[in-house]
């Protein structure tokens, strides 16, 4: 089982991070709602843990207190830019540290806080919006 303890401090941060991350460039993809989003973030992201089974790596990163990257973004784009591409770099790195499994555990993990996070504010009447649905498509997709 691949835990905290195989990864260097840094790429530690960089896993710790994706989480938060993914919630972030949700709760940025539509206007309303962010604070409640923001709010519930914390929430999701321990309730979307215990959606997957037995994973040292997962109950590692739930323990440890979730990531706040401090890059400072001056548009959604710029966050949604980077933000991609830490979601890569960090699914990447866990494909040369941990199995198959861990990895898509992994995905699935960041996935359910982004999907949990879109879902605490309707927009327009609908649970998620296009927006927020673009995002968590995009953030599959850059985990893929």
């Amino acid at each position: 089982m691949t835990g905290k303890a195989d990864f260097t401090e840094q790429e530690w941060e960089q896993l710790r991070d994706a989480p938060p991350l993914a919630g972030l460039i949700v709760i940025t993809a539509d206007k309303g709602g962010t604070v409640r989003e923001t709010i519930a973030m914390a929430k999701a992201y321990t309730e979307a843990r215990q959606q997957h089974g037995s994973s040292q790596l997962l109950d590692e990163l739930v323990a440890s207190k979730p990531g706040r990257d401090h890059t400072h973004h001056s548009s959604y784009e710029e966050l949604r830019e980077y933000g991609m591409g830490r979601l890569r770099e960090a699914v990447a790195l866990l494909q040369g540290k941990a199995t198959a499994d861990e990895v898509d555990d992994f995905r699935r993990f960041v996935l359910s806080v982004a999907d949990r996070v879109a879902r605490q504010h309707k927009e327009n009447g609908a649970d998620i919006s296009e927006r927020e649905q673009a995002a968590i498509g995009e953030i599959t997709a850059a985990m893929a």
